[in-house]
């Protein structure tokens, strides 16, 4: 038996870190070697809380693995990724890989070693709420696709997600990537004008918590995207991710992340909560990682598929600062 993929993760910052590194934890061809994170003493305590080791030295712990998780802040992907396959490591990076259009590029051109894997961490494609729908439109069942409106409503999870110096935005650079990745898919195409406007219109503050897409394609086909961070802090799970598939001959509906628990409380403290239930969407996404970069093949999701997904959300900001303007996408 050949000995397991040998793991290091590359920052703790993302609120889908302990998910992420949960499913390595638990897959059998796997083992987390460490983590490192330029915060010292988050890291040591993410590390404590798992019986991982913390390395203080991103080069020592490249050094000992064979690939990495990056679950970092936004602004810092470019770098680690560059860093990681330089030293020829395979790589999972949080999204939005790059959120600027400079980081686009860096990455655009990046060399990889023969076998060597680069994977976005874009789980919404396992869902088998999604498969299930790829497959209907495939088969024709609605006819062809004419129109989407789609959501990625979520709560703000402040923190360095509002600071752009860190996360390179705010909602649509949060939201948008997850969406645009599966309009993809499905439409086997990327939008070739993004129009978007964004607001502050619950928290009021500098960084937008709403913003509102149309994304044009070749064919005609339009979609609208709404991914906003327009969730109260009470509401009853983070938020949703929905698809509305108009086509000529029907429509399908899907939401990924509906199936689960509602839980109603008493008392004054207690709030209608969700507790969701069905696949594990990021052991899923985990698994397809080990298991190209133990075969040495192309993922089902790859840092191509990110910077596609990432082009989108900046033009959406291209878009807003040239007030409203549609602004025309190229690869």
């Amino acid at each position: 038996m050949s000995s397991p993929l040998r793991v290091g993760v590359v920052g703790v910052a993302h609120v889908h870190a302990p998910s992420f590194v949960h499913g390595f934890l638990n897959h059998p061809e796997a083992t987390v070697v460490g983590v490192w994170d330029h915060e010292g003493p988050r890291g040591v305590e993410f590390a404590s809380a798992r019986d991982l080791a913390f390395l203080p030295d991103l080069a020592d712990l490249l050094d000992q693995v064979d690939a990495v998780v990056i679950c970092s802040e936004n602004m810092r992907h470019v770098g680690q990724i560059q860093a990681a396959v330089a030293a020829g490591k395979h790589v999972l990076c949080e999204k939005p890989v790059a959120p600027t259009p400079e980081h686009i590029a860096a990455l655009a051109g990046i060399e990889t070693r023969l076998g060597q894997v680069l994977m976005t961490a874009f789980p919404c494609p396992f869902s088998p709420a999604y498969k299930s729908l790829e497959a209907k439109v495939r088969q024709g069942e609605i006819g062809k696709v004419l129109a989407v409106c789609a959501t990625n409503q979520g709560r703000c999870p402040f923190g360095w997600f509002v600071d752009a110096a860190e996360s390179g935005g705010g909602a649509m650079v949060d939201h948008v990537v997850h969406v645009a990745d599966l309009l993809r898919r499905l439409l086997g195409q990327d939008p070739v004008r993004v129009q978007a406007q964004t607001g502050s219109n619950l928290y009021g503050q500098s960084w937008d918590d709403t913003a509102m897409l149309t994304l044009e394609y070749a064919d005609g086909v339009f979609a609208t995207l709404d991914s906003s961070w327009s969730k109260p802090n009470g509401y009853s799970t983070w938020g949703n991710v929905r698809l509305n598939v108009v086509g000529e001959k029907g429509v399908i509906e899907v939401d990924l992340f509906r199936t689960g628990v509602q839980v109603y409380g008493s008392g004054e403290s207690a709030r209608h909560s969700h507790f969701g239930s069905g696949s594990d969407l990021d052991g899923l996404m985990v698994a397809e990682f080990v298991r190209a970069c133990r075969a040495g093949d192309t993922p089902a999701v790859t840092l191509a598929d990110g910077l596609a997904a990432s082009r989108v959300a900046v033009a959406g900001y291209q878009s807003v600062a040239q007030g409203g303007a549609a602004v025309g996408l190229r690869a």
